[in-house]
């Protein structure tokens, strides 16, 4: 672990503010770093996961990590059958004569490396480097339990009454949590009737104030096949006779796209009216935002209006390729097959299963040149638009914000997908939801050099922490 400078703390938020970031030094970083050095994979990435045991061994070592905080009660267990990734639950009862529960989320398993890394950072390497945690997982999410669980040991320090927590870590996030609906139907009766449900999970647009997440898009991940041939042959003696596979992916993911555009073609997968940016403060800069290079022409009239399409526009990525050699392996031949892995990012209110329907129509209809098509939905997760904010959970939240950082909370649309979100609106009607988190600006999760930007982690815990406080003062009428 490099570390080549410390932490500043901003002089605000008191003295839970204070609590966190010495817990944040003295305990959780160095459980932290061996985390990220573990290549938990989730299951999508690595099929031979639970024979590898890099999972289980992620969930085991935040299961003692939490054991060993002082939080009188404490239990955390380790759920999970044969066939099924780890469930970490941290069940915290309350104090003070505090009643109900708040259960928070995260996950622990990762993206692989994904690109090359800048010299001296990798993927399963922790380096800091001044208010950074380089290392795949550092922000997504290997934070989130350590923040929730400090949250409520800086609580019980304070002799601060709280109701019960409850931290949910689960481990096929990655993987569109298909582990998910059976662990939450297993743990029905620890969980019981959740009273708030905290996310840890999403983004921040700048590292100045807390920021809540106003939406989330849906998300369809599938592979298209296309095969010509049995196998490769010389591009000499079959070109101009046998089709490319590859121009034929082409025209496929064309009847998805507008290739000059970008646009989805495909009015499934479309939503209604947009929702303008809410509580956005000026200043976003889109060009700043992603590592794009000099002279890239973005989408969207303004960087306002960029914001609504992250997150109420349907896009398409190609994630992966198969079938295809690297360019110095390459040659004159006509390959037989090719193979894309595509994410189609859905708009909040847009139906994965509807979606997923549209897609499969369309792509199987009518193959190119008769060519063999296969077409194969792996995953397929409802989008999320968060409820109106209770209003003692938004004076909670702001109260944190001005509270850390002197400035209220932002809200906006988050392009990714976190099933979780869509499972809990279903399975607890009218229970209040918080979707928070650090992945802001070159945090870069799912890319190379991603990194945890640690004053904001130490924000979040403390945020979580009024939230907490928050509840508990609801539930039972008292003042805190």
């Amino acid at each position: 672990m490099s570390r080549n400078a410390s932490l500043s703390v901003p002089p605000v938020g008191g003295d839970l503010r204070g609590r966190a970031h010495r817990s944040w030094e003295d305990d959780v970083l160095p459980a932290l770093e061996r985390y990220t050095a573990i290549p938990c994979l989730s299951p999508d990435f690595d099929e031979d996961w639970e024979a590898a045991g890099h999972l289980a061994e992620a969930a085991s070592l935040l299961q003692e990590w939490s054991r060993d905080r002082a939080v009188d009660g404490l239990h955390a267990e380790v759920l999970g059958d044969s066939g099924r990734t780890p469930l970490l639950l941290v069940d915290a009862p309350a104090t003070g004569g505090r009643t109900g529960t708040v259960l928070v989320y995260g996950h622990l398993d990762k993206q692989p490396a994904l690109g090359e890394w800048r010299d001296g950072l990798g993927p399963f390497t922790p380096v800091r480097q001044d208010d950074r945690l380089y290392g795949r997982g550092t922000a997504d999410d290997g934070y989130a339990l350590f923040a929730a669980v400090t949250a409520v040991e800086i609580l019980d320090a304070a002799s601060i009454p709280r109701p019960r927590v409850v931290v949910l870590v689960e481990a096929s996030e990655e993987s569109g949590s298909p582990d998910l609906p059976g662990h939450l139907d297993a743990a029905s009766a620890t969980l019981g009737a959740p009273d708030l449900v905290v996310c840890l999970d999403s983004g921040c647009l700048s590292y100045d104030r807390l920021w809540l997440t106003s939406s989330l898009r849906g998300n369809l991940v599938a592979t298209v096949s296309v095969q010509v041939l049995s196998e490769g042959v010389h591009s000499g003696s079959a070109g101009g006779i046998v089709p490319t596979s590859f121009r034929l992916l082409r025209l496929l993911l064309d009847r998805l796209e507008d290739p000059r555009t970008g646009e989805v073609r495909l009015a499934a997968l479309h939503a209604g009216n947009r929702p303008a940016v809410q509580r956005m403060p000026p200043g976003w800069d889109a060009t700043a935002a992603f590592p794009i290079v000099p002279g890239l022409e973005l989408e969207g009239a303004s960087d306002e209006d960029r914001l609504v399409r992250r997150a109420w526009t349907p896009v398409l990525a190609v994630t992966g390729m198969d079938g295809i050699p690297a360019v110095r392996d390459g040659g004159n031949v006509l390959r037989p097959c090719t193979t894309a892995k595509i994410s189609l990012r859905l708009p909040p209110t847009v139906d994965a299963a509807s979606a997923k329907a549209a897609l499969e129509s369309v792509l199987s209809a009518e193959p190119p040149s008769g060519a063999r098509v296969e077409v194969r939905v792996d995953g397929a997760a409802d989008g999320w638009a968060a409820p109106p904010m209770d209003g003692w959970v938004d004076q909670a939240f702001t109260r944190a914000s001005e509270e850390l950082f002197g400035t209220p909370p932002g809200s906006f649309g988050e392009g990714g997908t976190i099933p979780f979100l869509a499972m809990l609106t279903e399975r607890y009607p009218g229970v209040p939801l918080v979707a928070t988190g650090v992945l802001g600006p070159g945090s870069n999760a799912h890319g190379p050099n991603e990194f945890l930007h640690l004053p904001m982690a130490e924000a979040v815990t403390v945020a979580t922490a009024r939230l907490v406080e928050a509840a508990g003062t609801r539930s039972t009428g008292k003042a805190g």
